[in-house]
This record gives C-alpha cells, structure tokens and sequence, in this order.
C-alpha cells in the first residue's frame, strides 16, 4: 500500500504544471459544475529531428511561436448526468483581453494559457477550474503505449502536406498516424469537421487508456502512465485525482458539440475567422451553466 501511494505522488509530482489563471477583476465564479480548458497545441519541445521527420510536424524553425491546434471545454455536471465535450474552433473570432478582435488561437500565441483561459471565460460566461495540455510528442506518445487507437473512416482520408493517407474502414492508428489524423483539415466542412473527429478520437483514446485490457497489463499501464505524467501540462493547481475524474468523465457517456457556427469574416491582420452563432452559443452555454 505504501509503495502505491508513494507512486502516486511521485507521478502527481512528476506532472509539469503552469499557472494557467489569472484572477482579473470581474472574473466568474460559481457558474456551476466543474469545467475543464484541454489544449493540443503544436509544441516540439522535446522532440529530436528524427521525431519530427516521423511525425511530420516541421521544426521550431519553421513554426516558431506557440500555437493551439486543438481547443475543447469539458463541463462536469455537479450531479448526475454525462458531462459535455464543447469543441472550440482555433479560428473562432473572439475578443481577446488587450488586443482586440482575433481569433481564439491567437490568445495562446500572445499570452499563453492565462490568456487563452481567460478569453474562454470571457466569451462562453463560464469559469474554467482545471486546464490540460499536450504537444504534439506526448500525444503521439500516449497512442503508440497503448498500441494504437480504432478508428473508422467512411471513406478514404488523403492530405499531402502532412503526408497523411488513410484507407477507409476501420483500422487502428499509430501514434504517428493519429497525430496526423486529429491536425488535418482535408474534410468536406473543414475545421468544423476536423472538431468533431477529434473530439470522437479523445474519447476513443481515453476509453483505451481506462480499459481493463490495458491497466492489468504492466507492459502497457506502466509506459502509459510515465508517458501521460512527462506528456501533460496542467494547471498549477490540478493533481493526480483531477486527472482521475477527468478520464472518468470522457468515458462516461459523454455528450459532445461544436459552437454553433454562423458564418465566416475576412478580417486584415487576422483572415478568414468563423462568427459564432452568438444566439445559440448563448444558449448553449447558459443550458450548461444552469444545468449545474
């Protein structure tokens, strides 16, 4: 018993951990159940040419700067019930704290998760209580120990600029492949499509990291449980049982959305950025404030 909880803590302390919050002044609070920031972002730290070259991410050379390829807001109900998975689209055109109008990537890039978080408060009404990170390493990592994670494709998924060429059907991806798969945008509907395959794809993941198949087998559960702990960036404040219901909630019957989107604006210095149905957002978030 005491070697189980030493090994806990030593991974609790083994997590890397940010100061993903701010209390600015008129910040929410009590809006509600609990709610979790999880960000893919496109950091290289850590990765050898070679990892770059397998992975196809390009080098810190020729995508410098920190950017958010994934942005998600998890709500967990504080009684019963699923808890939902919001997708947030990187080129949702939002005001950001300091700099105006930009899309909502934008605010990692200027002021890492303490803005990003913020800005997240800001234009959804809902206070952000846990915050996850994971680059592009740690997440090709997690899939290659676990031994792959199913997907299946209705139809053949091709995009030449990050080499990414997958039949259709049903088949299980490597760590290389799925990274490639959750950042491509070749679908018919674009990003807003990508949204939801990476939302079904986290969801399939964690289900794999939590089956029995897995945690009873030490030559999987172990490098799973190293590579998630040195993988993750969370808040400075969030620890190992957070992590815990965290992975319960994705597994649990989970309901997941995208914004609801109503249309594009070219924008100079910024591009083409999706406008956000502020109506049903509204509604959205407001059914998930209420409903605890």
């Amino acid at each position: 018993m005491l070697a189980v909880c030493g090994a806990a803590l030593g991974l609790d302390l083994s997590l890397t951990r940010v100061p993903a919050f701010t209390d600015y002044g008129g910040r929410l609070t009590g809006t509600g159940g609990t709610n979790w920031l999880l960000v893919g972002s496109d950091s290289r730290e850590g990765l050898s040419a070679q990892q770059e070259q397998r992975l196809d991410t390009g080098d810190t050379a020729t995508a410098s700067g920190a950017r958010t390829d994934s942005i998600m807001l998890l709500h967990m109900p504080s009684g019963r019930g699923p808890a939902t998975l919001v997708s947030l689209p990187r080129d949702s055109l939002v005001p950001i704290h300091g700099y105006g109008e930009n899309k909502l990537n934008a605010a990692y890039s200027f002021g890492g998760p303490t803005l990003l978080s913020r800005t997240v408060e800001e234009t959804t009404g809902l206070h952000v209580d846990h915050y996850l990170e994971i680059g592009f390493g740690g997440f090709a990592g997690v899939v290659d120990t676990v031994g792959g994670v199913r997907v299946c494709l209705p139809e053949a998924l091709h995009d030449p600029k990050i080499d990414l060429d997958l039949a259709p059907g049903c088949q299980s991806l490597d760590g290389a492949h799925a990274l490639k798969y959750m950042r491509t945008r070749a679908f018919a509907r674009g990003d807003l499509e990508r949204v939801e395959h990476q939302r079904q794809f986290l969801a399939a993941l964690a289900a794999k990291c939590t089956s029995r198949r897995v945690l009873l087998d030490p030559l999987q559960s172990v490098p799973m449980v190293l590579r998630l702990s040195g993988g993750l960036t969370v808040s400075d404040h969030d620890h190992l049982d957070d992590l815990l219901r965290l992975g319960a909630a994705l597994t649990s019957g989970l309901v997941t959305t995208t914004v609801p989107v109503g249309g594009s604006r070219n924008l100079p210095g910024v591009g083409a950025a999706l406008l956000w149905n502020q109506e049903q957002a509204a509604q959205l978030f407001a059914g998930l404030r209420t409903g605890g």
